[in-house]
C-alpha cells in the first residue's frame, strides 16, 4: 500500500523543522514537500545542515499531498489553511488560527478579525487525550498550543472531577525556542542567558485557550484563571505548576488523599501512550526530544491545596509530536507510529 504524502507549510520555523526531522523518520509517511518563502529554491540541507540528508528542495507554495501541516504564523496561518481544504487536503494547523472557538476572541487576543469563522466550528482541537475519536475523523484539526498542552493536561482529571474550587493559578517556565526562530531582544544570548524572567502579566495569549478547554471539561462551573508564563535560559522544555484548593469532602487532605489523587490521575491517563503519572516531580529534561507529557500530582496537606506539576518538550508534545500524533489518528495509523523516541540524556 502506498505511503500517504505530507508537506510542511513555512519549515524554516523551529515547528516546521521539528517536524520535517520527525517526519522523515516516520515509517507511514512520505515527505513529499517543504515550503519557506524566505528560502524558497534552496536545497534543506543548505539551510538546515542537519537536514542534509533530505533530498528536498524548499518550495514557495506546497506541492501535492494528502495531509498539509501549516506552521506559519497566526493571522497568516487560516489564508494557507483555506485553499487546501477547498481540495480536499486534510491538515494540522500549528498556528493560534483554529483552536478557538468564539471568532470574538481572535481580535481581543490576537488582533484580527478571523477571516473564515465558520471553520471554527468545523476545526477539532487537537489533543488527542482528549478527543481521539473526533481527531480520528477530522479535515481540519487546530494543534494545541504549547502552553496549553502542559495546563490541560495537568489539570484536566481533576477539573473534570470536579476535585478543586474554580480558582486556578497556572505558572509556566519555557526554554527560548517556545518564543520562536524570529530574531528580538529579549531572546537575544546576553539578553537571556543567566536570566529569568515572567512575561504577559495582563493576560497570555494562550490563557483563553486554557479556560476554554478546561471549561469544556466542567460546564456547570466557570473557572478563574491565572496564568503566568516565564523565560527561562535553556533551549527546549515547559515545566508547568498548577494550584487549587480542593473542593470540600471531595478528597481527604492527608497521605491517603495523595494516595488517591495519585490513583485518580494514574485512572485518567492509563491508556494513553504519551502521558505518564509519576511519583517525583519531573524534570524538562526528562521529556527533551520526546512526545511525553511527565504528570505530578500532590495535595499541600498544610494548606488544602493540589498542586500538579508537567513537563514536556515544547517543540514535540508541545507543538511538532503532537501534530504527528494527530496526523497519525486522521491516517489511520497507530497513533505511537514515529514517535517513539526516548528522551535526549545529559
Amino acid at each position: 500500500m502506498s505511503k500517504a504524502k505530507v508537506g510542511v507549510i513555512n519549515v524554516t520555523g523551529y515547528a516546521g523543522v521539528e517536524l520535517t526531522r520527525l517526519l522523515y523518520q516516520h515509517p507511514g509517511v512520505e515527505l513529499a514537500s517543504v515550503t519557506g518563502r524566505s528560502a524558497a529554491g534552496k536545497r534543506l540541507g543548505e539551510v538546515f545542515p542537519h537536514l542534509a540528508s533530505i533530498e528536498l528542495t524548499i518550495e514557495a507554495e506546497p506541492g501535492e499531498v494528502d495531509l498539509a501541516f501549516s506552521a506559519m504564523p497566526h493571522k497568516e496561518s487560516a489564508g494557507q489553511v483555506m485553499p487546501l481544504l477547498d481540495h480536499g487536503v486534510k491538515v494540522v494547523d500549528i498556528s493560534a488560527d483554529f483552536r478557538l472557538k468564539d471568532a470574538t476572541e481572535y481580535q481581543q487576543w490576537y488582533g484580527f478579525t478571523h477571516p473564515a469563522p465558520q471553520l471554527l466550528k468545523q476545526a477539532v482541537y487537537g489533543l488527542t487525550e482528549l478527543y481521539r475519536s473526533q481527531v480520528a475523523s477530522a479535515r481540519l484539526v487546530a494543534n494545541p498550543g504549547c502552553y496549553p498542552t502542559g495546563a490541560i493536561l495537568a489539570l484536566a482529571p481533576a477539573v473534570k472531577a470536579g476535585l478543586i474550587e474554580p480558582e486556578i493559578i497556572i505558572d509556566s517556565k519555557s526554554g527560548i525556542s517556545g518564543a520562536g526562530r524570529t530574531l528580538n531582544l529579549q531572546t537575544h544570548f546576553a539578553e537571556a542567558n543567566e536570566d529569568a524572567t515572567a512575561y504577559a502579566l495582563d493576560g497570555h495569549r494562550h490563557l483563553p485557550e486554557i479556560v476554554q478547554e478546561l471549561e469544556r471539561l466542567s460546564p456547570k462551573q466557570a473557572l478563574s484563571i491565572t496564568f503566568v508564563p516565564y523565560l527561562i535560559p535553556m533551549t527546549r522544555g515547559i515545566l508547568t505548576t498548577g494550584y487549587a484548593s480542593l473542593a470540600s469532602g471531595k478528597v481527604p487532605v492527608d497521605k491517603k488523599g495523595r494516595r488517591e489523587l495519585f490513583q485518580l490521575y494514574q485512572d485518567f491517563f492509563k491508556d494513553e501512550p504519551f502521558v505518564k503519572v509519576v511519583e517525583f516531580p519531573p524534570h524538562t529534561k526528562h521529556t527533551w526530544g520526546n512526545n511525553l507529557c511527565l504528570i505530578h500530582p500532590t495535595i499541600d496537606i498544610r494548606t488544602g491545596r493540589l498542586v500538579v506539576i508537567s513537563a514536556i518538550d515544547n517543540l514535540v508534545k508541545g507543538a511538532a509530536g503532537q501534530a504527528i500524533q494527530n496526523m497519525n489518528l486522521m491516517l489511520g495509523l497507530p497513533e505511537v507510529t514515529g514517535l517513539e523516541a526516548v528522551a535526549v540524556y545529559p
